[in-house]
Parts: C-alpha cells; structure tokens; sequence
C-alpha cells in the first residue's frame, strides 16, 4: 500500500507525534514530473484500515512518484553498505596489514598486561616517592623545632639585624606606591642571582631561602622579626634535604605567624593587584594545622547590626568560609528573635568549593531587623552539631558567633548543650565599632574553650578569622609524637608556578616552656610541607603499554582524583583546590560508585564492566567493556587504579637485536629508518611521528615537521642501546615505520585514489607512526600527530567496523569552503591481530573520502539507477517510487553518525553544512529520531572549563562595603568622634595603602589572562545510538501537516541512514535539540547534598586533650577614637601620605616565642 503525499491543511491542536506504519504502501496519486501535489486532510486516512485505504491511494492509470517503500530502501542501504566496505578492503589494507606483521613476526614480540602486578608496581613506586619526601618532612620539623626552642626572645630586635632575601623586594622594587621604597628604608634585603631550573620552571638560586610576608603584615614587628631570626637556621637543613635527594621541589615552612620561609629561593610571582597570599589560607597549611572540623556560623541580624557593621559581618562570614577544606563540614544560618539558615542547607555540608559559593552569594542577603536573640542562634547552632544522621567531620565541633554586643550570656544553653564535658568550642566575634560591653561574649568563648575576637574595621578579618586555628592546634601540639603524622593533600594550583602538585604536610610544634616545672606550650609554630608535582607521579605510571584507552588514576579519600586523563584544569585559582570527584572526570554508573567506595576504603579489587565513555573531543559517546583493577598505596590516603579494555590485555614490543650488527653505529644507519626521512615521503608517503619522549635530549616542538627534523639529527648521533633513549619507544616507532612502508609498497603505491574519489589513505600505529598517502594529502592532515590523543583513532579500537568522522564544524562559524575538493570525512578501523591465541589491535586503517564526490556517489547509490547516466524508468502510464537523486527536490536523503552529525546528504545546499549537529540542519527530522529512540542522550558536567568573566556592573563605583557618609554627617560635630568616623577612617587609611583592593582596575582586564577567564561549569550534551536497530517507517504527525520517513542502521558502521519528505509546512517545526555545551551554574546544589557521595575524612583526630589550658581565651582590647588621633589622620589623608602600617595585635599574647 502507497503513502500518498502530504497536504498542508490547517493546522490541528495538540502536540506533534510520531505514528508508526509497518505495513507496505503503493503509490500515491497526483501528476509526475517529481512534483507534489495537495491531498485530502491526513486525518480521515490515517482512521481508515490499511485495506480500506487502497482504493483511495491507487488510482489506476495515473503516474506518480510514491514515498519509496521500505524493502527499496533496505535495497539502498545494502548498496551503501557494499561500497563502503568495497573501498575500505581495497584501500584500508586491513587484511594486508594483518599479514604484514605476521611476516615479521621475527621483529617483535608480544608482552602481556597484567593488571594486578602492574597496579601493585606503580602504587609501589609512589609509596617510595613520596616516602623519600616524608624522611626530609621529618627532618625539617624536628630540626624546626629544636632551633625555636634554642632561640633566645629579643624584645629590642630592630629590621637591620636581620638580614634575609625578601621574595616580594624586586617587584616592591619596581612599585613607587610600596611604603619599602621610602628612603631610609631600615630592611635589610638581600640581592640575588638566579639560574633558570626547568624542574621549578622558574629561576632559583640554591644557596639561600626566600622569606614571603602577607601585605598586612608589618615586617619591622618584633613578632616577625624573632620569627626571621629563629628560621633562618631551616636554610641550611633545606640545603642538606636537596644534597640527599636531589628530586626535592619547593620545601616550606609556613608559620602561625604567616611568615613563608621556602627555598630554593626565586622572585615571588606577585599579581597586578595587591598581593593577598597568606600562607595560613593555602589548602596544605590548613590540612596540617588542624584535625577536621565541624563548623556552623551564626550571625547576629538584629536591628542594631546595620551599615558598615552588617557588610563587615558578610566579609568576616565569606573569609571564615575560606579557612575551610573539604575535609571540614559547615552550616551558616542568620539570627535575630528565630535562627534560620543563610541558604538552602538545612544540616552540615561538605566545605567543598561549590557549597562555599553557595554560602557566599546567600550570605549578601542577610538583612537587619527584629531584636539581638542568642538563643536562637545558640540552639540552632547545638542542634545543628547533634545531628548525627548526616555524613559530617566528626573531630573538631564549633559554633563561631559574629555580633555586635549583646548582655545575654545564654549560659542555661551551654549547660543543655555542652556542659560539663565542652566538645563544643564557641568563638564570638564583636564586629565594628560601638561601645556595648563586651565582657558577656568573652565569657561565652571562655566558658567554652574557644575564643573572642575583634573585628572593628576590615583590616581586622583575614587576621582575626584564622587565628581560631591556633586553638584548634593545642591538642595536636599536647599529644605529641602521635600527632607527627603526615599528611598528603589534595590537588591544587602551586603559586610559584610549579604547576599541579599535592603536599605532604607535617605540623611543628612549639616544645618551650615558661620555667621549669611549668605546662607545656601548647602553640603550634606551623607547618612544614614539601610539594611533589603531579607530572613526577605520572612519570611512574606506564605511558604507551596500556595503548591509547588504557590508563592509571589515583583518588584520594574525597574520591577526588590526583591522577587522571581527564584532569585538565583549563584555568587554576592558586587560592582554591582542584577538586574533580572521580565520578565527574568519568561518565557516572553504579558499577564506578562502588569501585569509588572501595577504593576510598582502601581495599583491593577488580572488576570488568560495561560503561559509557567520551570521545577525546567530547562530541560522542561510545559504550565499551572495561577492567578495573585497585590498590591502596601505602602510607598515604590514596588509592590507585588502572584500566584497561580488554583488546589492550596484550601489547607489541619491538625486538630489532637481529638489525643491531653493530652498537656503535647510529640508529639512522638501522633499517626502515631510511622511510622516516623526508626524501622518502614522495613515494612512500608522509609520516608524522608522535612528539614522545624518545630521548633526553630531544628537543620538543609543537610543530611536527620540526620535531622530526630535531628527531633525525639526534639519531644520527646515538646508538640504540644508548642509556638516554627510551629503547621501547624508540624500537617500536622504526618498527612500525617498516609495517607501514610494507602497507604503501603492497596495497596504496598501485592503485589509482581518484577511481574511487579518495583524498588519501592512511595508517596509524601505537607506535607512534602515522602515515599519509599520497604525500600532499598531509598538507590537508589535521589530525593530532599523537595517535593516542587523536580521536578516530581512540573510538576506531573500541567499535567494531568502519567509523566515520566529519570534519568539526562550530555552529557559530562559517560553514566549510568547497574549493578544490579539500574537504575530506575520514573512514577509520582498527586491525586486530590474533598471534597464538593473543588479540590485539596495534593499528588503525582508514580513507579520506572526498566529500563533494562521495555526496554524488551517495545519490546514485541510494536511488533506483546503477549510475548517474541511467534514465529514470518511469513512463506516462506507471507510477514510480521516489529516489535520493531524481527527487532530491521533494525527498531528503542522509547519513548521520553515531553522534548526530551529518556525513553525507542528497541536497547540495547541505554539503557545507557536513559535520553540524542534524538538528542545526533539520531539527523537525532529528527530534523525530531521537523520540523514536534511534539516539539516546547523554548529559553531564564539565567542572574544569575556563568561561569569560561577566563585566561588573559597577566599575568605577564606591567600594563595595565601605561606608559613604553623607553631608549632614561632615556637617555634625558628633558624626567626627563618633564609633563610625573612626571606622570610616580605618576603611580610608586602609583604602590609602593598599588602593587596589577597592579600586576598580579596567585596563588590567584587557592585558592579564587570568582576568579574562575564570573557572566555570559547562554542560555536555552528547548523543549516542539508542537501542532500536530494526529498519522501519514512520509519521512525524504535527496536525494535518506531516512528513513520512524512514531510518535504518548501515551494518558494520558508525552511521545511520534515513529518508525522508522535505518538509513543506512551519506547523511541522518543533523543539530544537541542543549539542552544544552551554554555560551551567551545574547541577543544584540544594538537592545534591541530600545525597551526598561516600567519602572519609583522616584516620586521625585530635581534638581533645585532659591537659589543654583554656584559660588564654581573648581579651577585648577597645580604642575609643580621641581628638588628637582623628586630627592626625585627618592630616595624614588631606596630604596623601600613607602611613606605615603597625604592628597586627596578635590575639595570642603566647605568640611571643
């Protein structure tokens, strides 16, 4: 039975749909010539039987071009699947390949992966690394804190009896503004030569350290300077760490002072802006100041916290934030009358980075009103803490309290919630300026083994929200040697340039005491790290034997991973970890989830699993079969894995020793090297090679003709078992060299490309060769020259058959130029070799088909002609049914891969468009197919991508938190002593020496890339063959306006075909189905801390200790503004003159050493 033609009626209501017919159909009526002409309103046919509906749709006699019937286009997508296939054993070589190795089979053998050793090796291998690092962490610490307890205090130090290399001098140096370039200057600042290192990737000098001090710090302090003077002692211990194991990076000892003592020394990387690092915020320091924390923030909203003081509590809140790792837990919640939540977390959330934000952007909503009611906020902050049925830290608990003052001591809750035992600690801090008596939030932090602090300008935050971690310290610094563990951390940005690394940290302890018989000192001195970059890690893993899809991660206990083919940062903020879970840097399923867990508890395993991968370009999924296998690596807390597909289980290993007649003759003189010189591309085609570490002295090039060039004369000088070569890196590449030249001499070299429209021919090896006939083809190569970061060749050995890809095409750019028929889609598949019982795929075949010819050929073959001069059969009395070629006016033709990206079309106007997302071409036809489940999508998250920032809406506006006074107020006498003008004071004088914290600073934006882009979340889309592979019709039915078609799957290929009716209606236009990333503020976080990942903190916690002296808790130290103060300041502003910045009044009045 004939599907008639379309008509284009009114429009019917309700949603489009899809009708499926199976039955066969005959043609339809109407006047030939290819044309379409109007048919009765579908509605009444479509209610008919099919029987009763053919007396309506044949009329006797009558030519027509009917809609093709199903067996005719299975007819045509058979033709399709011969000539492919046609082509590609012709030209692929693939058969001829498999006999080419085994005519060599003398040349190489075949080595075997075995997983479980291989894991246990690598994981060995690290625990050495980072054991190596461990033994000088420990001699730094104990060397640290034997020379501070060996220090005498000197009250009347003064900066020039100390002598030391200032990090920041040079670029303090070059800045007019920087108060260290005033004249009579007192620092005695050391001037340096440097030597570039390419393991620091900067230039160092060996014989010194570098000393960093935050920017609101006040060099000349007696604190520092006795800190500068006990510490230089650590200079020559580092010398001696380097001298003992010559791979040391940076060593570094950060103190509770926020004094940064590191070497070797090099020039401190300071920013365009001011310079705002502080050791005691680096993720590495926190991890090793403190044991894990449970933290919840309450701050007082009432009435009387407005204006400035209310903006200083949202800054104090966002810095406390940032004193947090992921290993800490927190809440933060609003109080006046009724406590409540800041944001949408109702209990304690992991302090990772993305709930951070969340509590940053609610935190600027909090409003002032109602009364001061602290318990409220106290209770909230209790229950919050008892709440044992959420994941949480379970070690340090504390209730940090941000107010302005208040008389109630609310000590009826602390003896509910925390007496006698006090496993809450409460910090209260009084923010701003006001003359409420504070003795109650003492009280509160005394009571309590915390305690209080005072923010009366912003000067004050960074300071003061992160002295609570000395508190946190004592019961680390009174248990001694069990607390002398060291830990490793997370990923993150190095801020000297080093790249990625992780730290191992050890904390230092302060061993004096005030007299003999006295307490221990129970202050911690601060921590002592060394880095360890993460390409020295990799360097342990094995590169090329797992082939182009098998390789090894590791995952600390967050499931966040430190190695990883998919951890690619495209931006790093050096104040923020690099947290990628495990699950983000793969495609989620419950099979990683429980590898994820195992691994995390430290357990072994292995498990072979089907799963969903993306392609290296991120534009397909592919479903493969993978094996996973894990160990924990010992004395850390991470785990390692390795995956491998199963066709990489074996792997070729060159064995040239028969060629090798001589070892001092030079590997040029070896032969098949003679193919990889350029002289030979003429006839036997161009190779790239892929830029691989094959010697030391390599030299490296993006630029592939270049590399090789720097590749033959390096070979030209050494022997094959030269001890800086990589001898199965560098056998295998001239072994396939030879494979691949033997590929050109029997197949490619005799037949003629152009008989079968072919661009070029081409091979591509594990080995690292990729050949291209003939030799100007390579002018059109695109391709990565690495095979295994080249992305036909990665998906070519996890599909079966014939893999097409189309040339890239951005909706956004202008479609491809056909000129000179340079456009070519590449046809690829993988050579598998059985050799004694052993399956392996070491090579990938292909053929460049050249698109405007293959368009043609695709038109011929899908029609109801043998070629293109054949006249259509279809007389004045028959009817005929519709073809790709004759009809391309009225019936649309395609092929679509895997993904949904057009290869081919029957419409010229299309043929620019090859490589776009079907649905930017036809998005009625592809939302049809992917509703009729021919596709299936795939959504998910990437958390490493760099986005423009958005422009800020109020450049060159007031700084944002400051205070602007108004008229009235300068007019008031009382405004001028009052709790306020002294603040404001503090915000200008602040404002005066460091300006570009509130100055806006738009011509920085333009020439500094870090400005320009920033980290976002991006969300991928990806599509990928669903379920259905039957070959049927069907309807797209979208009221009386509908279009007929037709999809089938080509056998042994990556590609679908499909026939439809070219759409003549609007009505029939629907949704349109997006590919592209987009911007994503990523999944909600509200829901996804409902269902949190399996993690675990440390092994250890230190939280407690019977001995600990809480009786140093916080003192309240008011400077009620004075006449004389305010005059001087005044002057002080009125001439520009800033004045140099005093000694920060440390809380601890311990600290003195």
């Amino acid at each position: 039975m004939a599907v008639p033609a379309r008509t284009c009626g009114a429009s019917r209501p309700g949603p489009a749909r899809t009708a499926f017919l199976w039955h066969d159909r005959g043609p339809r009526p109407g006047p030939g010539a290819g044309r379409r002409v109007a048919r009765p309103p579908r509605p009444l046919s479509l209610l008919l039987p099919p029987l009763l509906l053919l007396p309506l749709l044949a009329a006797p006699g009558a030519s027509a071009y009917s809609f093709p019937q199903q067996h005719t286009m299975q007819h045509w997508a058979r033709r399709l699947e011969q000539e492919i296939d046609g082509v590609m054993r012709i030209f692929g070589g693939v058969q001829q390949l498999r006999e080419i190795y085994k005519d060599n089979r003398n040349l190489f053998e075949v080595q075997e992966n075995e997983p479980q050793k291989l894991v246990e090796k690598v994981a060995g291998d690290i625990e050495s690394l980072l054991d190596r690092k461990v033994q000088a962490l420990k001699r730094l610490a104990d060397a640290a804190e034997n020379f501070q307890k060996a220090h005498r205090w000197q009250d009347n130090i003064k900066e020039e009896d100390i002598i030391y290399y200032d990090a920041k001098a040079d670029a303090e140096l070059d800045d007019p503004e920087s108060e260290d370039v005033e004249k009579g200057s007192k620092a005695s600042t050391l001037r340096l030569d440097f030597i570039e290192d390419s393991n620091f990737k900067n230039k160092v000098n060996y014989s010194y350290t570098a000393v960093q001090i935050p920017t609101d710090i006040y060099k000349g302090s007696t604190v520092i300077l006795n800190e500068l003077n006990w510490t230089e002692a650590l200079e020559n211990v580092f010398i001696e760490n380097r001298r003992q194991d010559p791979t040391l990076l940076w060593q570094v000892f950060g103190s509770a002072t926020g004094v940064t003592r590191y070497y070797p020394a090099t020039p401190w990387r300071a920013p365009k802006k001011i310079d705002l690092y502080d050791v005691r915020r680096r993720p590495w320091y926190i991890q090793g100041a403190s044991s894990p924390k449970d933290m919840v923030i309450i701050v007082d909203v009432s009435g009387s916290v407005s204006g400035l003081t209310l903006k200083l509590m949202k800054t104090s809140v966002c810095e406390m934030l940032d004193t947090l790792s992921d290993d800490d837990y927190v809440n933060v919640a609003s109080f006046n009358e009724k406590a409540q939540p800041v944001s949408c977390f109702t209990h304690l959330v992991q302090a990772n980075v993305r709930n951070k934000k969340v509590f940053k952007e609610a935190v600027q909503g909090m409003v002032a009103k109602g009364t001061t009611g602290y318990k409220a906020g106290f209770e909230y902050a209790f229950d919050q803490l008892q709440n044992s049925n959420i994941t949480r830290a379970n070690c340090n608990k504390m209730i940090m309290m941000f107010t302005d003052g208040g008389e109630d001591r609310v000590q009826d809750v602390f003896e509910k919630y925390n007496w006698p035992n006090r496993t809450v600690r409460v910090f209260t801090f009084s923010v701003g300026q006001h003359n409420y008596d504070v003795t109650p939030l003492q009280w509160m932090a005394c009571a309590n083994k915390g305690y209080y602090f005072e923010i009366p300008s912003i000067g004050a935050i960074r300071i003061n929200t992160q002295e609570y971690l000395d508190v946190l310290g004592r019961p680390m610094v009174l248990a001694g040697k069990e607390a002398k563990q060291v830990q490793w951390t997370n990923v993150y940005e190095d801020a000297l340039g080093l790249g990625l690394v992780v730290t191992g940290t050890l904390p230092v302890f302060n061993l004096t005491q005030d007299g003999p018989g006295e307490k221990k000192n129970q202050l911690i001195l601060g921590v002592m790290g060394i880095d360890v970059a993460l390409n020295d890690i990799k360097r342990l893993t094995p590169n090329y034997t797992l082939g182009a899809n098998g390789y090894v991660f590791a995952i600390d206990l967050n499931g966040y991973v430190l190695l990883h083919p998919n951890l690619k940062p495209q931006t790093t903020n050096f104040r923020e970890p690099v947290t990628l879970d495990f699950l983000d840097a793969e495609l989620e399923d419950e099979n990683k989830e429980e590898i994820r867990r195992s691994m995390i508890d430290g357990n072994k395993g292995h498990k072979q699993i089907r799963t969903l991968v993306k392609s290296l370009d991120e534009r397909y999924i592919d479903e493969v079969m993978r094996n996973y296998t894990w160990v924990p690596i010992r004395s850390t807390n991470y785990s390692l894995g390795l995956v491998l597909p199963p066709y990489s289980t074996f792997y070729l290993q060159a064995n040239l020793s028969d060629q090798i007649l001589q070892v001092k003759l030079p590997i040029s003189k070896l032969k098949d090297f003679e193919f990889l010189l350029p002289s030979s591309f003429e006839s036997e085609g161009h190779v790239f090679i892929a830029p691989r570490e094959y010697c030391k002295d390599l030299n490296a090039s993006d630029n592939n003709t270049e590399f090789l060039k720097n590749f033959i004369e390096l070979m030209e000088k050494v022997t094959p078992d030269s001890k800086q070569c990589n001898n199965f890196l560098l056998h295998n590449l001239i072994l396939d060299t030879g494979i691949t030249q033997q590929l050109v001499e029997r197949v490619w070299r005799d037949q003629d490309l152009n008989t079968y429209s072919l661009l070029a021919v081409f091979a591509a090896t594990d080995g690292g060769i990729t050949r291209v006939f003939p030799n100007k083809a390579a002018e059109d190569w695109t391709e990565n020259p690495e095979p295994f970061n080249a992305s036909f060749y990665r998906r070519s050995l996890d599909n079966h058959g014939y893999v097409f890809k189309p040339p890239h095409q951005d909706a956004l750019l202008r479609p491809l130029e056909l000129e000179n028929d340079t456009v070519g889609i590449l046809v690829s598949t993988a050579v598998e070799l059985s050799l004694g019982g052993r399956t392996l795929r070491p090579a990938v075949v292909g053929v460049k088909l050249d698109l405007e010819a293959w368009a043609e050929k695709f038109k011929v073959l899908a029609s109801n002609r043998t070629h293109q001069d054949q006249p259509q059969k279809c007389g004045p009395s028959s009817h005929c049914e519709m073809d790709c070629d004759v009809n391309n006016e009225d019936l649309l033709c395609v092929l679509i891969d895997d993904g949904g990206f057009l290869v081919l079309s029957n419409q010229n106007h299309q043929w620019d468009q090859v490589g776009r997302f079907f649905s930017e071409v036809d998005a009625n036809l592809m939302l049809a197919l992917y509703n009729n489940s021919f596709y299936t999508r795939k959504e998910s998250y990437d958390y490493q991508a760099a986005c423009a920032p958005q422009p800020p809406g109020n450049l060159g506006a007031a700084p944002r938190g400051i205070f602007v006074p108004t008229i009235a107020d300068f007019l008031n006498l009382a405004w001028w002593t009052s709790a306020a003008a002294w603040s404001l004071f503090q915000q200008l004088l602040y404002g005066l020496i460091y300006h570009s914290w509130f100055q806006a600073e738009p011509a920085e934006a333009e020439g500094n890339p870090e400005v320009r882009e920033s980290s976002c979340v991006m969300k991928q889309t990806q599509y990928y063959f669903g379920s259905v592979n039957a070959s049927y019709n069907a309807i797209i039915d979208c009221g009386n306006c509908s279009r007929l078609f037709h999809a089938q799957r080509l056998t042994n290929t990556n590609l679908l075909f499909v026939v439809a009716e070219k759409p003549l209606c609007s009505q029939c236009e629907a949704g349109r189905l997006l590919q592209k990333e987009t911007h994503s503020d990523g999944p909600e976080q509200c829901e996804l801390v409902q269902r949190p990942r399996y993690r675990r903190g440390p092994h250890i916690c230190f939280d407690y200790n019977a001995t600990e002296d809480t009786s140093d808790c916080g003192r309240g130290a008011s400077f009620p503004p004075s006449l004389g103060v305010l005059v001087s300041l005044q002057l002080l502003l009125l001439l520009g003159l800033p004045p140099r910045p005093q000694p920060q009044v440390h809380a601890h009045a311990s600290r003195r050493l």
